[in-house]
């Protein structure tokens, strides 16, 4: 499985300890990510990682910014991306169950790195329940 990583300056040290987690499990890592504390612009890396599941080119996306708002509403004006804003291992199962996510959003700033890395190994292996959401889903793209 191929994941895109894309962070600002509020998520290098998280982004580093996920890309870690995910290549010892075996997934292939596309990073778009800063590794720097310096102030950058969120959607410089939203962007890409958006694109990269929209086209199909990774599977799922994660992106991670200090409230993970910004980053989110960056990358959900991409047609097809459901960029869920997970701070709970609980919200990531929802997000994967009922809503199709195919991109986590991690607020680095609200949550700590063994939860973040916990949110995004369940949301990499929760399927969607499908369903009665899938008609939901259906709607969310204008």
């Amino acid at each position: 499985m191929k994941i895109s990583i894309g962070n600002d300056h509020a998520g290098p040290e998280y982004k580093k300890a996920i890309v870690e987690m995910l290549k010892a499990n075996g997934y292939q890592v596309i990073n778009y990510g800063t590794d720097s504390a310096d102030s950058v612009d969120y959607p410089d890396f939203a962007h890409p990682v958006a694109l990269d599941v929209e086209n199909k080119v990774s599977d799922f996306g994660i992106i991670i910014c200090g409230s993970g708002n910004g980053i989110a509403m960056s990358a959900n004006k991409h047609q097809g991306i459901r960029a869920a804003l997970c701070w709970t291992k609980e919200i990531a199962v929802l997000a994967r169950q009922h809503n199709d996510a195919n991109i986590i959003s991690i607020p680095a700033r609200f949550t700590s790195i063994p939860q973040a890395l916990e949110m995004v190994q369940t949301f990499l292996t929760t399927d969607f329940e499908g369903g009665r959401h899938q008609n939901r889903v259906n709607k969310i793209s204008c």
